[in-house]
């Protein structure tokens, strides 16, 4: 059923009742189209401009949000920390992965890796991300064909591997970036702050409430 007959009839009976005309002037789009133009930030808290700055801010807001986190020099150093990171949970080294990772030496950490869409059986998900807000800790995941948005909702622990050169600012610089190098927005875009939780039930907070019991990030420094 079309129902945008009947939003306008809806919005053009507010705007009278507020003393416009029922539909939009000319210089109201104008207003409206130079606002999205500029993309007006309100106050935000100040961040560290450099790499260094805004990885330890980083790290300190996901470990505030009940994530783990681990830090590495190199791409080739992912695998063997994942695999730490499973033997002290006590979870077996196996996992699915976005195949957009199929190049880390993963079998050679001794990690049992499948490249494919996570199913209910699956305890482990290994993702990438798009980039990474320091401000509040978040891995910003972008949906697409290898880089699918259940595999850090559906297993129980989500593996994160973040390179230090894209963690940015806040929220703002995240979605430049994805103006910058996408253009358009993917059908879902992930802010992922820690493990899933709620507090619907006697204020008490309880984690993997609908999605991971646990984040765990792997930041790598020169990546």
């Amino acid at each position: 059923m079309d129902t945008s007959a009947a939003r306008r009839n809806i919005l053009a009976r507010i705007r009278s009742a507020s003393g416009r005309s029922g539909e939009p002037e000319p210089g109201e789009r104008e207003a409206v189209a130079d606002y999205l133009a500029r993309h007006p930030q309100g106050p935000r808290p100040e961040m560290p401009s450099d790499r260094e700055g805004l990885t330890a801010h980083f790290v300190e807001a996901a470990r505030l949000m009940a994530s783990t986190v681990e830090l590495v020099e190199s791409l080739d150093e992912v695998p063997a920390a994942a695999v730490r990171y499973l033997a002290q949970l006590g979870v077996a080294p196996r996992a699915v992965a976005w195949a957009a990772l199929q190049a880390l030496p993963w079998e050679q950490a001794g990690l049992s890796i499948e490249f494919r869409k996570p199913e209910n059986s699956d305890l482990v998900g290994i993702t990438g991300c798009f980039c990474a807000t320091a401000e509040t800790g978040s891995l910003v995941l972008l949906s697409g064909p290898e880089t699918e948005a259940s595999m850090a909702l559906l297993p129980e622990t989500h593996i994160a591997v973040v390179p230090a050169s894209r963690i940015v600012a806040g929220h703002e610089e995240a979605y430049a970036l994805m103006r910058l190098e996408r253009g358009e927005l993917p059908r879902a875009v992930n802010f992922v702050s820690g493990p899933s939780r709620t507090g619907d039930i006697e204020q008490t907070i309880v984690l993997g409430a609908h999605g991971p019991y646990r984040v765990h990030t792997i930041v790598v420094r020169g990546a």
